[in-house]
């Protein structure tokens, strides 16, 4: 996915990301009320689906509705998005 190197927001969200899942572990150390955990992983948890809301758009712009594309290039994009969503709903 070398298209991607061309969106550093995303290197920033999963900094973002990583911030948000080091806060987690800190309340957890000192100790925390479990509403403020819960709080900061549910956080996490809507960080990540950002993220992956925003990489499977482009998967879908770049390996499935890309002009151009082969038959069987399209059927491999599709069937790695189908393979993620399926790993995703368990």
């Amino acid at each position: 996915m070398t298209h991607l190197t061309s969106r550093p927001d995303l290197i920033a969200r999963v900094r973002r990301i990583a911030g948000q899942v080091a806060a987690v572990e800190k309340a957890l150390a000192a100790d925390a009320p479990c509403a403020t955990v819960l709080h900061r992983v549910a956080a996490v948890r809507g960080a990540v689906n950002g993220l992956l809301a925003e990489v499977i758009a482009e998967h879908l712009k770049d390996h499935v509705a890309l002009p151009g594309l082969s038959d069987a290039e399209r059927a491999t994009g599709a069937e790695d998005l189908l393979a993620v969503i399926r790993r995703y709903a368990k």
